[in-house]
């Protein structure tokens, strides 16, 4: 008969994605649990649900179907994660915000001491605001990402690799990880045919997957390790649409005097922003709100 096996967070998640699959009703299906769900704290160390469903017919047994998970059901895997639920995470867990919210604090205020320099030379910067002007301020961190990696040595049977290999053997993706690191970082280089689906919508599921890859690392850690996983080289790709896009939203308040409010980002995507436009002539920027809803204002200087 036909059936199909799927994953969840619990039981009923996984039936309803299977049921969903097969288009049938529950009184059509029968249903089998092969794996129980477990969790375990803040998610590490949990364990998905399976399930076997079967279509009720009197015909002749049809070959199964046991294909990859489809992103309807990765959307339901992540939605039960608890970074995506309102849980309130201690203190100690959230070392990886509050480490960029004091960079980007560090940063701001280096940006307020470099403008209160430049104002005795601000009729100079008048004359030669241009195009050859406006170079000078498109500054890049990946440099310093770039400079960061090349610290690391490659490790083998690292903690990450193993919990990251679970995570895509229980989301049924094809993929492969190659960890370097070092005393106060962890770069994981992700490969395989399955990238976008790691990746997601705008980086989402690879963020969601490297916070809890930190927690993991950091769990048993007297000092902070930084983690970050990237693939397809996105984070780098993800940083140049970020520099591009705050150039083209400065030129716009510089043109039209009103500030522009961006999306919610995450602390290091708003440091980023920060980052290049620290140094405009015309513009600065700030941060506003509560994360995960804080967001990056540019608003001219002669506001």
């Amino acid at each position: 008969m036909k059936s199909t096996e799927k994953w969840g967070v619990d039981v009923e998640t996984a039936v309803e994605l299977a049921l969903k699959d097969l288009k049938i009703e529950r009184d059509d299906a029968e249903i089998e649990v092969l794996e129980e769900s477990s969790s375990g704290f803040l998610g590490i160390g949990s364990k998905l649900a399976k399930v076997r469903v079967s279509v009720k017919e009197s015909q002749d047994a049809a070959e199964s179907t046991t294909g990859k998970a489809t992103f309807d059901d990765i959307d339901a895997i992540l939605a039960g994660l608890p970074e995506n639920t309102s849980q309130q995470l201690p203190e100690e867990v959230r070392a990886d915000y509050d480490k960029f919210e004091a960079e980007e604090t560090a940063d701001a205020e280096a940006a307020e001491a470099a403008q209160a320099k430049a104002k005795s030379k601000s009729r100079e910067r008048k004359r030669e605001r241009g195009g050859r002007n406006r170079k000078k301020y498109n500054v890049s961190i990946e440099d310093t990402q770039l400079e960061e990696v090349k610290k690391t040595e490659a490790v083998q049977d690292h903690i990450v690799e193993g919990f990251l290999r679970g995570v895509a053997e229980q989301m049924g993706i094809d993929l492969d990880f190659e960890v370097k690191a070092n005393e106060n970082l962890v770069y994981v280089e992700i490969t395989g045919t399955d990238t976008g689906t790691i990746i997601g919508k705008r980086g989402s599921t690879l963020d969601a997957v490297q916070c809890l890859a930190s927690y993991v690392v950091n769990k048993d850690s007297d000092h902070y390790i930084r983690v970050v996983l990237d693939a397809e080289n996105y984070r780098s790709k993800r940083e140049k649409t970020l520099i591009n896009l705050a150039n083209r939203l400065a030129g716009k308040v510089e043109r039209g005097g009103r500030p522009v409010t961006l999306e919610p980002m995450n602390p290091y995507e708003r440091k980023v922003i920060h980052c290049t436009l620290q140094a405009h002539p015309a513009v600065k920027t700030r941060s506003e709100g509560k994360d995960p809803y804080r967001k990056v204002v540019i608003e001219s200087k002669n506001a």
